[in-house]
């Protein structure tokens, strides 16, 4: 298949207490849940964006998480080298979305000017706040600042016909998610401001967030975002694994959305 619009690349995956999972859990005790780890990759007018980074082999190992392929061999595997890439959007700077930054040496990278203040101000000499923080990476995306390839919004932005950018918040202060229009079809990025698609129905929430107020009112933003007829995509849901097909058989780690 060489049409696909946007891809889902699987890349790792942790096997959690189910408390460490959603906010409100069953009365039921030793329950685990599957947490899967995604970077998306968009193809529009002629640009390669590619959402978020993933973690580091390092940070995964250090965080007991299981690293399925490197987001840079997933990409070499579809035939793209890291110097394709033309964006990057950083949704946040969590450790699982922010990792690898330094391998994509041609892009321009996207970020809330809410998250870089959250994630290098006064915020993070609180340990609990700075918990879901990479050190490394947030260093990593100040570097490019001072290399002149990061690029700062303040709220929703365009960054071409069809391709946008929304402010979302909660989960972290400056988190954001994609919204891309297509060929008569939309599908929206959600990262973490949904985890799980069940979190619409039961009003749960991933247990870490900055704001909870932002997470849960994020929703209802994430379902106009989406319309009646577009792609919601959570951004750690099995699901996506079950709802979607691979690239093709020999490339498992990639979903085609569309």
């Amino acid at each position: 298949m060489s049409d696909w619009k946007a891809l889902a690349l699987h890349y790792g995956t942790a096997e959690r207490p189910l408390s460490d999972l959603q906010l409100e859990v069953p009365d039921i005790h030793d329950q685990f849940g599957r947490i899967e780890y995604f970077v998306w990759l968009l193809r529009h007018q002629g640009r390669l964006i590619l959402v978020d980074t993933g973690f580091s082999a390092e940070e995964g190992r250090a965080r007991g998480r299981t690293m399925l392929i490197h987001p840079v061999d997933a990409l070499a595997r579809l035939g793209i080298g890291t110097s394709d890439i033309t964006d990057v959007v950083i949704t946040h700077l969590h450790y699982d979305h922010a990792g690898n930054l330094g391998d994509f040496p041609n892009a321009k990278f996207h970020i809330q000017d809410r998250e870089m203040a959250y994630g290098t101000g006064r915020c993070m000499c609180h340990r609990h706040m700075r918990k879901p923080f990479a050190a490394e990476a947030v260093v990593d995306a100040v570097r490019l600042v001072f290399k002149d390839r990061m690029c700062f919004h303040e709220g929703d932005a365009e960054l071409s016909p069809g391709l946008s950018l929304h402010l979302i918040g909660g989960h972290s202060k400056g988190l954001q998610v994609v919204r891309l229009v297509a060929d008569g079809k939309t599908v929206v990025v959600a990262s973490d401001a949904l985890h799980f698609e069940h979190y619409l129905d039961d009003q749960n929430a991933f247990p870490l967030y900055a704001d909870y107020l932002e997470v849960v009112e994020g929703y209802r933003r994430l379902l106009e975002l989406a319309g009646p007829n577009g792609l919601l995509i959570a951004g750690h849901d099995p699901k996506v694994l079950s709802d979607f097909q691979p690239l093709n058989p020999e490339q498992p780690f990639s979903r085609v959305l569309f």
